[in-house]
């Protein structure tokens, strides 16, 4: 399927995933929209313009000759795994310190901060007496 796509397609395709728009591509190379519109529907581009597109788009000129849906689709669905379909939980995270561990830690930095200000406080009152 992707194969039979041309360059001008594969432009388009990349645009898209990246979330970007004819218009913020134009105004990146400095032409209008239709060009980008004109060159998304060309099958063959210069080198020198396709070098300034593929830069615009943050890829490589060889790697937008070569971009292949089914390619970056396989990748993604080999090295991304989820137990569920949550985005939040997506990400498989081992912290390599036991949050219970921190926890205390926090709290015993917060009796001892409490327990400071209630000196500082005692300190004003019994100064606040003396006067």
């Amino acid at each position: 399927m992707t194969d039979t796509l041309h360059i001008g397609q594969k432009i388009s395709r990349i645009r898209e995933l990246r979330g970007m728009k004819q218009e913020a591509l134009a105004q990146e190379l400095g032409i209008s929209q239709q060009a980008i519109s004109k060159l998304e529907q060309s099958e063959k581009i210069e080198e020198e313009v396709l070098d300034k597109i593929a830069k615009a788009l943050g890829v490589t000129a060889e790697g937008l000759k070569k971009f292949n849906e089914e390619t970056i689709l396989n990748i993604i669905s080999n090295t991304f795994t989820s137990n569920d379909t949550s985005t939040i939980n997506a990400i498989n995270i081992q912290p390599t310190f036991n949050p219970i561990d921190k926890l205390i830690e926090v709290y015993e930095e917060n009796k001892k901060l409490y327990e400071k200000l209630l000196a500082s406080e005692r300190e004003k009152i019994e100064i606040l007496k003396n006067k």
